[in-house]
């Protein structure tokens, strides 16, 4: 996943406040320039992929590839297929599998209002990773068309997903950004915040303007930014401490730049999520007196519902955009698969169902360890082959197309939009991308014209490259295999 699309971004929270963050940023931007070829054989397959990898520059990359056709055991092309490689967002492919099979295209998830008496309402959370300020306003509203114009307490019950909210393998760098935001039982917009920058006059500190204005009440700002001449170069750069709620801001813009955007994760998603469902509530003329967390859940009157899209569309959101939160969502969501024990880390839970569920379609448990659902973990370790089996395995089943419905298209859309353009690839390559740090990996199928089609796993590790020269590369390979005939 690459970092900032902030067009997007503007676009996105313009039309729905926080919108699908993830599509906007870590997305692949750069576009290919890949030399056409002809078509090519089987048998020329082999010395035509030797020749990009075996690259004086790529000599200490580690490639690891596995071509196969999707029906068949033939090994095409095979490259340190039984290695382990970080696989960064290829991870979701495995979750969002798991997920497909276990809980059906059809699954929704339900965020309820419960009654406890004396004017005590109970918001009960399910870990809906697509719940933002609409749905807060749907509640709000079925609450006032029910007669309630006065809430004594309100209480967050954010006990369905127990355990840490952040994976405590992830980087510092990332769980500051939104695309590191926590994953718990109440989220709301993606539990990010968004915030802007905006030149004042030359020498004065940049001006700070958050999507949701009553943010400022909740962070502690350091602003050491400065508005400097026209022309100049720009740069923000926002951190937060260790605790999370002290922003500290350098950088500077020009005073005829346009705004710098920026997205991060909230350091508390419960308080978040009360602070706007209580503003929600007033918009609607209901007022609350008090507020109050609590991990208790008892039975009793649901009043009030809303529920997420179906898990298909949700699947679109994780893999075409790479969404770590949904990512993470619909692991925890995999836990009620399993007989609830008090106390038990819900993520470890999901983890346990996702690798006998990857069993039963073919993975072999040796050829992967996987830490996290959306693969910001460098702790989670897959082979080239156990992508390619998860593809065919999934392929066999009755949610095939469904799977495959989920996927980025090559130069079409997702983080594949921008890639494979004007290229034979372009149209009939579905694929998951997955970027770090030294980190390139593509997994997939082609759908080649005049070949049977194919699954691949094309993973580069341990590279000093600039991603977009590993991305070209990949996809010069990808475009050999859309150029596959019979021989």
């Amino acid at each position: 996943m690459s970092k900032k699309n902030y067009l997007s971004l503007i676009l996105i929270f313009i039309s729905i406040q926080i919108g699908s963050i993830q599509q906007i940023t870590k997305a692949q931007t750069s576009v290919p320039q890949i030399t056409p070829t002809k078509s090519i054989c089987p048998a020329q397959l082999s010395s035509a992929i030797d020749t990009i990898i075996n690259r004086p520059q790529f000599s200490r990359v580690r490639w690891g590839i596995l071509v196969k056709p999707l029906a068949s055991e033939k090994i095409l092309y095979s490259q340190d297929a039984q290695k382990y490689f970080i696989p960064a967002s290829n991870i979701k492919l495995f979750t969002t599998a798991a997920a497909l099979k276990e809980l059906g295209a059809d699954f929704r998830i339900r965020t309820s209002i419960y009654d406890e008496g004396n004017g005590v309402l109970r918001v009960a959370g399910r870990g809906d990773p697509s719940f933002k300020n609409a749905q807060l306003k749907i509640l709000s509203k079925q609450l006032y068309q029910q007669g309630i114009r006065q809430i004594n307490q309100l209480i967050a019950d954010d006990s369905y997903f127990q355990g840490e909210m952040v994976n405590s393998s992830w980087q510092w760098e990332d769980i500051q950004a939104y695309y590191g935001a926590p994953v718990n039982s109440l989220i709301l917009n993606e539990n990010a915040a968004i915030l802007t920058f905006l030149p004042q006059n030359i020498g004065q500190p940049l001006q700070l303007k958050w999507a949701e204005p009553t943010e400022k009440y909740w962070w502690k700002i350091e602003n050491d930014s400065i508005t400097t001449q026209a022309n100049e170069p720009s740069f923000v750069e926002v951190n937060r401490d260790l605790k999370g709620q002290t922003l500290r801001i350098k950088g500077q813009l020009p005073i005829n730049s346009q705004p710098n955007i920026t997205a991060l994760a909230i350091f508390d998603p419960v308080a978040n999520f009360l602070r706007q469902f209580r503003h929600n509530l007033a918009r609607e003329g209901i007022t609350v007196k008090g507020t109050l967390r609590s991990d208790f859940s008892r039975n009793t009157k649901e009043i009030a519902t809303v529920k997420s899209p179906p898990l298909s569309e949700l699947l679109i959101e994780t893999n075409v955009n790479s969404n770590n939160l949904y990512a993470e969502a619909l692991l925890r969501s995999l836990a009620i698969k399993k007989t609830r024990v008090k106390n038990q880390n819900t993520a470890d839970v999901g983890l346990q169902v996702v690798r006998e569920s990857l069993t039963q379609l073919g993975v072999e448990p040796a050829g992967y360890i996987i830490v996290d659902g959306s693969g910001l973990s460098r702790k989670n370790l897959t082979t080239p082959a156990a992508l390619v089996q998860l593809l065919q395995g999934i392929a066999k089943s009755s949610q095939a197309e469904v799977f495959r419905d989920s996927l980025p298209i090559a130069g079409i859309r997702g983080t594949l939009r921008n890639r494979f353009r004007n290229t034979s690839a372009e149209g009939i390559v579905q694929g998951k991308t997955g970027t770090m740090g030294g980190i390139s990996v593509l997994s997939g199928y082609v759908n080649a014209p005049n070949y049977e089609p194919l699954a691949f796993s094309i993973m580069v590790n341990q590279s000093e490259q600039p991603g977009s020269v590993m991305r070209t590369a990949i996809d010069e390979i990808v475009v050999l295999l859309a150029q596959l005939k019979r021989c």
